[in-house]
């Protein structure tokens, strides 16, 4: 047993569940592969889609948050957002609306969509709902073609 399969196995979900958020707090992070490892080995794929999806919408939620108090000092100093990206996401939500955040699981400009989401106080119920769906959709998809394999 390689060491990636024991720590998959000890550690799988709860390995998924803390990748799966911080990707989506603007760091450099991607949870994709650690999703197809886990769909390819011998884990229940339902649950995999459930703990990466579950956990990618609350690292939303708290970008989101960042936005909504105006936490300028932490979206640009740490999340490393620029003033151009900010204006580039307020664009694609004013020219979509509230169906953007629906694309918060494109890499990149997704992540910066949550925070203009929360800075424009964009109203949380629908945010969850429109956030949590595209992030279902995303693992779901990830799930799919990696079990074709």
């Amino acid at each position: 047993m390689t060491d990636l399969t024991w720590f998959l196995t000890d550690y799988g979900y709860i390995s998924l569940f803390i990748t799966s958020f911080l990707a989506s707090t603007v760091l450099p992070l991607g949870s994709e592969g650690l999703v197809v490892l886990m769909v390819l080995g011998d884990f229940n794929v339902y649950t995999v889609v459930m703990v990466a999806s579950i956990a990618n919408f609350l690292g939303s939620c708290t970008s989101y948050y960042v936005g909504y108090l105006g936490r300028k000092l932490v979206m640009f100093r740490y999340m490393r957002i620029s003033e151009k990206e900010i204006r580039r996401a307020e664009n694609i939500f004013s020219k979509y609306g509230a169906f953007s955040l629906l694309f918060t699981w494109l890499p990149g400009i997704g992540d910066v969509l949550t925070v203009v989401a929360g800075t424009l106080k964009y109203r949380f119920d629908y945010f969850t709902i429109l956030v949590f769906a595209g992030k279902l959709f995303r693992y779901t998809a990830v799930a799919y073609i990696a079990s074709q394999f």
